[in-house]
Parts: structure tokens; sequence; C-alpha cells
């Protein structure tokens, strides 16, 4: 797919507001433009936690496209936010196409931000940034998982630009400020200093909450319970948290291994194992 001579760039938005009372979380407010939307949100946990899935109807993004979400979360909220496939930043003829995203948790609230992989396209010029603003007492669990070429049908990323900008801060204090970038290259892809001929890089990260040496050392210990090669994935103290890398060759893998950490916080914290989501079936 490429962009045509006459084709108009989206410009999507989002802004999606949730509010705690008596018990639930709602989402109280809602405003999209095309081609973002959102589900009816459902409660496979019960009120306390709202789970939403942002949906992005023209299918993937080319060249000169341009998504932004506001999601705000007001106190003691909670809720689980995913997409319902992967998406697709297609190859472009030389404009970028950018996706902003701003996250603000108030005081006791706290979001899960699980989006599927991002599929880059070969020749795909593609800018992501996200910036998350935590409130002192507030949290969030995040994924981010990234596959570089359509490598099922042997294509590499050769040509292009990926670049992604994560940024969590607590006021004036950064808690995680992430800035990764590829050119898309045979021998950057090949290059042990590279991805080593691993396509699909992760990232999962909690923020927010304490974490000791003993957590960690149990996360690790869960992560061998996974089919996750060891010398693919690993886990390292942040501020207020921790942060998990992933660089492999399979999709399935590392969601296999960032949901075997989400269900096992998520017991430490609650007590109960969350289902999976029915859009991830």
């Amino acid at each position: 797919m490429t962009e045509a001579a006459d084709r108009q760039p989206w410009r999507g938005t989002l802004e999606l507001t949730y509010a705690h009372s008596q018990g639930t979380t709602r989402v109280t407010h809602t405003k999209t433009q095309a081609p973002l939307r959102i589900q009816r949100p459902h409660y496979p946990e019960g009120p306390g936690i709202c789970y939403s899935t942002i949906v992005h109807t023209a299918g993937g993004m080319v060249g000169g496209d341009e998504l932004v979400q506001t999601i705000d979360l007001q106190p003691e909220s909670q809720a689980f936010i995913t997409t319902p496939a992967a998406g697709k930043i297609y190859r472009s003829i030389g404009e970028t196409c950018t996706h902003r995203i701003n996250i603000n948790i108030n005081a006791n609230a706290y979001l899960e931000w699980f989006p599927q992989e991002t599929i880059i396209f070969n020749a795909a010029q593609y800018h992501q940034q996200l910036r998350v603003n935590l409130a002192p007492s507030a949290s969030i669990m995040l994924w981010d998982i990234t596959r570089f070429g359509r490598t099922a049908r042997g294509e590499e990323f050769e040509q292009g630009f990926w670049r992604s900008d994560v940024e969590v801060w607590q006021g004036e204090t950064p808690l995680i400020i992430d800035r990764q970038c590829l050119p898309g290259s045979h021998n950057i892809i090949h290059s042990a200093h590279g991805l080593a001929g691993c396509p699909v890089v992760g990232t999962f990260a909690l923020v927010g909450r304490d974490i000791s040496d003993a957590d960690l050392d149990n996360l690790r210990e869960t992560l061998k319970q996974t089919d996750v090669p060891p010398l693919q994935i690993g886990l390292t103290r942040s501020l207020n948290g921790f942060i998990c890398r992933y660089r492999g060759t399979s999709s399935e893998l590392v969601r296999q291994g960032f949901m075997r950490l989400w269900q096992t916080l998520r017991q430490w914290h609650s007590g109960q194992v969350p289902p999976m989501p029915r859009v991830w079936h």
C-alpha cells in the first residue's frame, strides 16, 4: 500500500476521560475523529476496572497520517486499554506518520495500557510519542511491541525510519525517558549492535509502585516458566518500578512473557488473576 497522489492524510483524534464513583469506573467523556473510535466499555472483572478498546478503522497508517490521543483518569479510577488487532505502518514515499499519546493519571488512579503489536512495513516512516503524567499516588502498567518488516513474507526493514519516544513523569521528576530510533537498513537489522537478526522488540514497564529485589527475582523466575528464551528477555529496576526488555523473533513469545508478568503482578496486587481480554482471542 502506498500514498496516492491525491490522498488526504488522516488527522485522527481521540479524547477519553474515566471517573470513579460508588465503586465503578465509567467513561465520562469521549470525543473521536476518524479513523479513531472507541468500542463500548465492558467489565469482565466487575465494575472497579473499565475495559476499553481503541479501534483504528482505516486498518493502518501511511505517510502524512497523524493520530492524537488524550486520555485522562480521574482520581481513584482504574482502566484497561487495548486495541483489537496489530497496528500497521505502511511504506511511505517520503512523509512521516506520527502518533502522539498523552495520558494523565490522577491521584490513586491506575491504568493498564496494552495495545497490540505494531508492524512496521519496509520503507515506512513512523514516529510514536507517548507521554504519561502520574500523580504521586498513581501508577501505570504498559507495554509496547514492535515488529520490523512482514517477516512471514520474508520482508525486512531495509528502508525507512522508526522512532519511539516514551516518557513517564511525576510532577517535575522523570521516571522513564526512553528514546529509541532505527533507520531501515539490512546491516543494522543484522548487526550485533542493532537487532542481531531479531525483528521483534518489546518493552514492558510498571511505574508508580515500589518493587523489591525479591519481587524482581520472583518475576525473573516467572519468566523462566514461559517459552521465552532467557537470552531474549531481561528485567531491570527503574525509578519507582521496573522495565522488561525483549529482543527476539516471535510476537507470540513476547506476548506470552508480557502477559505472564501482567497476570503475576495483578495477582500480587489484588489476589486475583485477570482474565484474558476477549479481543486478544
